[in-house]
């Protein structure tokens, strides 16, 4: 059986910086934005070579910081294609204003970057109770937020979860956790903790194939295994091209075999369902 698939975490990086000019959160550039970016119309076209249906573009941080814009003006080119995921300081006063704002540009879902490898911090800001009137009109909106978070901050995401139990919360990479001791995973066990909390879903990136493949870590044990913890209809997706070097092609091969020992209907959810259960704008 052959899924459709929708990506909901790849980038793309405009080659005018004039009309887009760079303002990287913390002052530095990623890597990959610097030395290997793609443009919207790159991505079309690997999309297409991949057979990605839809996506859900994330904004990059590390290259416009609060600046949606390019992505805004790539999502409006092809609104039943793409949905976008942007970035809003949620410490300032005008953080609930700003999203409506960017929802009326194709803002899908808001990300929260707690830290990435240009700016590691412990994201403790996302307990700060200035922000909790964003976690409450996005629950009001019915909008997804993205975290980008290590499990130093799952405790955070379970908290949230709590405070906010409407609010779908999408951990980019799974939240890096550690997986190299292999079966019963037991270094990861805060990571499946977070399973009851019905509104929590795990993307799963190129970095979660790797980590899968890494010590005692296999794809058929842990993707079994996160299947049977959390639901396929809580795992999503994410090409994180380019920032996983591609072409996006072999990312999602690297998916295929990675989810090979899962049922049709699992890897039906993990590469489709979910994507558009989180991101209405991308049924079909």
């Amino acid at each position: 059986m052959t899924s459709r698939i929708v990506d909901i975490h790849p980038h793309v990086v405009s080659p005018d910086t004039t009309k887009y000019p760079h303002a990287p959160l913390g002052g530095k550039h990623s890597d990959w934005s610097a030395t290997r970016p793609v443009d919207f119309e790159q991505m079309l076209v690997e999309m297409d070579e991949a057979g990605v249906d839809k996506a859900a573009i994330v904004h990059s941080s590390t290259t416009y910081g609060f600046d949606n814009s390019y992505v805004a003006d790539c999502v409006a080119r092809l609104p039943d294609r793409f949905t976008g995921v942007y970035a809003v300081d949620v410490l300032k006063p005008d953080a609930v204003e700003k999203i409506d704002f960017w929802r009326t540009r194709g803002m899908g879902g808001l990300r929260l970057f707690t830290g990435g490898a240009t700016n590691q911090t412990k994201g403790s800001w996302l307990l700060e109770p200035s922000t909790f009137p964003v976690w409450e009109h996005c629950q009001d909106i019915g909008m997804s937020i993205v975290v980008q978070t290590t499990p130093d901050g799952l405790g955070m995401i379970a908290e949230l979860a709590t405070r906010f139990p409407r609010v779908r919360i999408l951990l980019d990479h799974m939240a890096r956790p550690v997986l190299e001791d292999g079966p019963p995973y037991a270094a990861a066990a805060s990571l499946f903790a977070l399973s009851k909390y019905g509104s929590v879903y795990l993307k799963i990136t190129p970095r979660s194939f790797d980590l899968a493949s890494g010590g005692k870590a296999t794809p058929e044990t842990f993707f079994k295994k996160l299947v049977a913890e959390f639901g396929a209809n809580r795992l999503a997706f994410g090409s994180n091209y380019p920032a996983s070097p591609g072409p996006l092609k072999k990312l999602v091969d690297q998916g295929h075999a990675c989810f090979a020992a899962l049922s049709d209907e699992d890897r039906a959810w993990i590469w489709a369902r979910t994507a558009q259960s989180v991101y209405p704008e991308l049924a079909d």
